[in-house]
């Protein structure tokens, strides 16, 4: 990346944090994906969509039959949810 000409890089730490603490990401997701996400999560009909909330690196933060529900846990947490499609 460049800013005025000079150049300066990002490390994956620091790339890790950027938004932490103030940006959440909301996702759809299906049954196997959420197994991935929620290792302790039981069993589920394959086909299920629940809606999830993560914070910026990544880290889940809660998990909703509804939209509504993830952008109330975002807003309660005062974190500015963002899609991820």
């Amino acid at each position: 990346m460049t800013e005025g000409g000079s150049k300066f890089t990002v490390s994956p730490q620091q790339l890790a944090h950027l938004g932490e603490g103030v940006i959440a990401y909301m996702r759809e997701m299906d049954a196997a994906e959420l197994k991935v996400k929620f290792p302790g999560m039981p069993d589920m009909a394959p086909g299920t969509r629940l809606w999830a909330l993560f914070a910026a690196n990544g880290q889940p933060i809660l998990l909703a039959d509804g939209r509504e529900a993830v952008l109330a846990g975002a807003f309660q947490n005062d974190l500015k949810p963002v899609s991820l499609h």
